[in-house]
């Protein structure tokens, strides 16, 4: 019996890109194994499931997330970015939205020239300035869990910084086990302006922006008074996205890009 196609979009926020589906038939078997075949060849970072909500009192839909090596995610803050552009654009939603995710419910909206801003889990498990030794050195870490688990370290040139070696060594660290958790470097570049680079769990590699790792940076630094909301953010791709942060909840605004469509 030969297996039915299989409709996606590829998508990109911010440098961040996915395949995106639409799943509330259930037409994706087996989403971990389907992530990890399609996403690796095609040099994308993760899999954005549309699926039925199951929560009471209503959403507009769910998202899943699969890294491309397969894993769940609980969140991914331009993954979400992403599906609820997919989602208007498909005329499942209108341009307010909420959607579950395994981080909570998610409200967007679709704004002007593909802009989405979308509400971020609420900040959770923050550590602040701790020490941090990593292959013979010490680093001022601080941990927030903003969907997903990120550390973030301040440094003079995130340029010099080796994201691939050293965020490997932090993302594995003691301190951070079982989960282990997503390592951003960041560097204030203004009064309300940072650059940020990150290391991505899941893929094991830089990513050119991470929504969950740059609004986690943007919350520390206004928490150490670095910086003031709204916070602009550099990303390695050259992209800028903005975080609002109130002290109690944040918000990630940016671009989203329709790459390509096909079918697999």
């Amino acid at each position: 019996m030969q297996r039915k196609p299989i409709n996606f979009i590829k998508m990109s926020g911010s440098g961040n890109d996915f395949i995106v589906v639409d799943n509330r038939s259930g037409i994706v078997k087996h989403a971990s194994l389907f992530a990890k075949k399609n996403c690796r060849k095609n040099g994308t970072d993760g899999l954005l499931l549309v699926v039925k909500s199951t929560r009471r009192g209503g959403a507009d839909f769910g998202m899943i997330y699969y890294n491309s090596d397969g894993s769940r995610a609980s969140f991914c803050g331009n993954g979400a970015r992403c599906i609820a552009l997919f989602a208007y654009r498909n005329k499942i939603t209108p341009a307010k939205m909420s959607f579950d995710s395994d981080a909570g419910l998610i409200s967007a909206e679709v704004k002007h020239n593909s802009t989405v801003k979308i509400k971020m889990p609420r900040p959770v498990n923050h550590r602040q300035g701790f020490g941090l030794a990593v292959s013979g050195r010490n680093y001022e870490a601080s941990f927030i869990n903003t969907g997903v688990p990120h550390t973030v370290i301040f440094v003079k040139d995130v340029d010099k910084i080796n994201v691939k070696k050293l965020g490997r060594a932090i993302r594995w660290h003691k301190k951070f086990q079982p989960a282990g958790t997503n390592v951003n470097f960041a560097k204030v570049i203004g009064k309300n302006k940072l650059q940020v680079r990150t290391y991505e769990r899941g893929v094991e590699a830089e990513t050119l922006a991470c929504g969950t790792g740059i609004t986690a940076s943007a919350i520390i630094a206004v928490l150490e008074k670095y910086v003031k909301s709204p916070v602009s953010i550099l990303t390695k791709g050259g992209e800028v996205l903005k975080v609002y942060f109130d002290g109690r909840t944040a918000y990630l605004e940016g671009k989203v890009k329709v790459l390509s469509e096909g079918k697999i």
